[in-house]
């Protein structure tokens, strides 16, 4: 039997694009390093609208609770930049970056004990 007979066997390293909590992590990192490499929030929440809808119910939780970080994080950071203009927005940015490191963290311990998000709809921690 030769090696052309065989089918391709799927690299390890694509488990993190398919739904699941590899791929939860990946997202939740990703997060976590657009506070130094702005774009890697943009791809986070593209893999997370991707998969969701696509695993367990508990997984299902945590996208939830990652794509409303992201868009609520989103809303807090424009609303903030609008309010630089009073002097208040400086104050605000870092309450919304704080919330968003805070949830995201959250997130990934509720993750690797498998648990799910309490509230995914909250807009609370």
């Amino acid at each position: 039997m030769s090696n052309q007979d065989q089918a391709p066997q799927p690299r390890q390293t694509d488990r993190w694009l398919e739904p699941g909590k590899t791929n939860l992590q990946v997202i939740y990192v990703l997060y976590l390093a657009s506070f130094v490499i702005g774009i890697s929030g943009i791809v986070g929440i593209v893999l997370a609208h991707i998969n969701r809808g696509k695993s367990e119910a508990w997984l299902e939780s945590h996208y939830t609770w990652a794509i409303r970080t992201f868009w609520l994080g989103l809303l807090g950071a424009f609303v903030s930049a609008l309010l630089m203009v009073v002097l208040i927005g400086m104050l605000t940015m870092l309450l919304v970056a704080l919330w968003v490191i805070i949830r995201t963290i959250i997130g990934l311990q509720k993750l690797s004990r498998n648990e799910p998000i309490d509230n995914p709809q909250s807009w609370l921690l």
